[in-house]
């Protein structure tokens, strides 16, 4: 694959999920898909704000508040990233998820 149809690729996949977060904008899942897609791109001030969107509908959804993290430390603020990483622990471990937390506790000590 060509890195010019790559990006064409990407662009095409990040319109499909814009225009899901506009046709579903209660939907967590539509925001945590347009966050990742931002994150994959590094586009981080974008990222986050789908990502806030996706924990805000779903305060419980581990994964988005992860990849929230991932956003905050791409755009540079670790105290943010910090923050959001150790409420996704606590969920993690509260929904029975050690491994999860695991990973997000080497995401934590990365940050000192």
């Amino acid at each position: 694959m060509t890195l010019l149809y790559q990006r064409r690729m990407s662009d095409a996949r990040l319109e499909q999920f814009k225009q899901m977060a506009a046709e579903f904008p209660d939907s967590p899942m539509a925001h945590f898909s347009l966050g990742k897609a931002y994150l994959e791109r590094r586009q981080y001030a974008e990222a986050a704000k789908s990502l806030e969107e996706a924990a805000r509908l779903d305060p419980t959804y581990a994964a988005a508040i992860v990849s929230l993290g991932d956003a905050y430390v791409g755009a540079g603020q670790v105290d943010k990233a910090r923050e959001v990483l150790t409420r996704a622990r606590e969920l993690a471990l509260a929904q029975g998820h050690p491994s999860l937390a695991e990973e997000i506790e080497e995401r934590l000590s990365d940050l000192s």
